[in-house]
Order: structure tokens, then sequence, then C-alpha cells
């Protein structure tokens, strides 16, 4: 079954999805996804490897001077404050569902920045906020205060309702729905929500010969995503201003899936990398701080109305460059590769 197409506007991105091995596959790479433009087929590796490269040299030269990093911390703490200056002139007030673990961790942050007020909904089991370590002390403390959060099993019709009423959510951002039934009750207990934006995934399309793929290309209705499915569906069908995101393979600080961290863990310990087939197979990553950006782009963008989009980083990356380009990050020898 096969949904009809629809065309993307605002901030569209293409993406290319390739299945990855068993071992979860990511590398640092530089992806920008805010902003709409044509995607380019490049062979990879050495601009990869350079991008990351220079990335992580940065990162060491601060780790020698705790004084540079202490005043790049601060320097980083005073642009928040600055930003929240600058705010949006009419803020939000916005729940999420999902803004403890990864991606919201970052856009929650972000939201907060511009002025909005957030309130994070969870069942409670763990910490609301955590400090990360591009927080400062002071901000921390800051965005702290500033979260709200209500304690409640999103799947508990009756608890949502109860916990909502009357609540007036003007936006909700749903970054960890997985099933059509997830959102039923949110949508139930706000029924006059300005929009809903959802965390999708790039891995509902169908497998096709012809790359990249683009929002108006044909969905697997069964895949192993085809909750996502449902749920754009369902907001379809009951007439909800929605945005659906669907990112490709996210990296990055406090990804809790063990996919870059394995090729590090690799090269580290100066073991070889399998690869399947011959390495040349073609992918796309996406950094989670450019995907919390262009989250916050969609906020109350009329052209963002009912689309699905697309949203990864810049370039094509091979599965060989995927691990060429994590050693030359970690300042280590190019990896034994083992195709298999």
């Amino acid at each position: 079954e096969k949904r009809p197409p629809r065309r993307a506007g605002g901030i569209r991105r293409e993406s290319t999805r390739t299945t990855l091995p068993t071992c979860p596959t990511h590398a640092r790479a530089r992806a920008r996804a805010s902003h709409t433009r044509k995607r380019a087929t490049t062979t990879g590796e050495e601009k990869m490897a350079t991008t990351m490269m220079s990335t992580t040299m940065a990162t060491r030269r601060g780790g020698r001077s705790l004084a540079a990093q202490s005043q790049r911390r601060r320097s980083a703490g005073a642009l928040r404050r600055a930003t929240r200056m600058m705010a949006a002139q009419q803020p939000k007030k916005i729940l999420m569902l999902g803004g403890t673990r990864f991606i919201g961790v970052y856009l929650a942050r972000m939201l907060v920045d511009e002025g909005h007020e957030v309130t994070l909904l969870t069942r409670g089991k763990s910490p609301v906020t955590t400090q990360i370590p591009d927080d400062t002390d002071e901000y921390y403390a800051e965005y702290a205060k500033a979260i709200n959060h209500i304690a409640c099993d999103r799947k508990d019709a009756d608890a949502v309702a109860g916990k909502l009423k009357g609540s007036g959510f003007d936006v909700v951002y749903d970054i960890n729905a997985r099933e059509k039934e997830d959102i039923e009750p949110i949508l139930g207990a706000l029924p006059n929500l300005d929009q809903y934006i959802l965390c999708s995934s790039a891995g509902v399309y169908l497998k096709s010969d012809e790359m990249p793929h683009m929002e108006k290309d044909a969905v697997d209705p069964k895949s192993r995503h085809k909750g996502k499915l449902d749920m754009e569906t369902h907001l379809e069908a009951v007439g909800a201003n929605f945005t659906s995101v669907r990112p490709v393979y996210i990296y990055g600080p406090l990804n809790y899936n063990p996919v870059e961290e394995w090729f590090f863990h690799r090269i580290a310990a100066g073991r070889p990398i399998p690869v399947p087939g011959n390495g040349k197979q073609i992918t796309q990553l996406g950094h989670v701080k450019d995907l919390a950006v262009a989250f916050t782009k969609i906020l109350g963008n009329d052209k963002a109305k009912n689309q699905i989009y697309n949203i990864s980083g810049e370039k094509f990356v091979t599965f060989d460059g995927i691990a060429k380009a994590c050693a030359a990050a970690a300042g280590a020898p190019e990896p034994e590769l083992v195709h298999f």
C-alpha cells in the first residue's frame, strides 16, 4: 500500500538510506540540516576524514589548556544568554515527549534558549534534566530551573487526559513515539494544538536502485519503521497541522546506540574493522545538534505545514570511508579493513 506523493517545502533535505552492517556504523562528520539545497555526490573519504581530523585536533588542543576550555565554556554560556534575550517575540508553550536521552536533550535546550516554555512528559523513572559537557554550571542551573515536567505514561489515555487537561500547550514535539497508539492519547488530550512535530525515520522508504531517496518516493509498509508511517497517516487523517522529520543515521555526543563508538573502540584497540561487501556502499549521516536545529526551524513555520522532510548530512560516504574517517578523527593510522 503506497501513500500518495507529498511535496516537501521549506527546509527540505534529501537523503540516502542503506542498511548498515550488524555492527552499527556512524562517523563523526559535519552535517548541516537547516537549509534547502540540492544533494551532491562525492567520493567522500578524504573530505570526510579531513573535516573530522580538524574537528578532533581542535578538541585536543582545547583539552591541553584548561583555561582555554573554561573560557570557551563561559563564552558559550554568554552566547546562550544572548540568544535568550533575542528570543522570538511570541514564545510558545511546548510539550516535548522524549527529551532526556539524545535528540531531545539538545532540542530542549535550544527551545529554552529561544524563550519558549518547555515541558517534558516522561514516565518519571529517570532524571528530568542532567548536565551535559556543553553546559557551564551557571547555564545548567538556569536550564534545569526553566524546564517543567509532567510524570505520566504516554500510553495511558486516561492518565494523559487528566494530566494535560487545561494545560494550553501550543505545540508538541514528539521525539520518541514509535506507533500510532503512542500519539492518539496526546492528540485526544490536546485537540487545539497549533502544531504537532514528529520525529520519524528515513528507514521507511521502499528499497530502490535510484538514489538518493526523495520525500515523494514509495514507502515500505513492511518496514520495521511501519509505525512511523502509521503515525504520519493518522496525523494527516485527523487534520492536524503536522510536520514529520525523517532523519538518517544520527551520531554525536550522548548517543545511546553504540554506533560510531564501535568504530573508535576497534581503532583504539588496534583491531581490524569488518565491513560487509566491497565497502563501497554509500550512506549518509547527520549530527544530532544539526538535527535539533532543523527541528527548531519548523516551529511556527508556515512552509512546514503538513510536510515531510528528509534530514541528513550534506555528503555521501562509503562504509569504508566511515571507518577511515573515524581513524583520521582519532589521529590513528588508516585501519585494516576486512571485507566479508
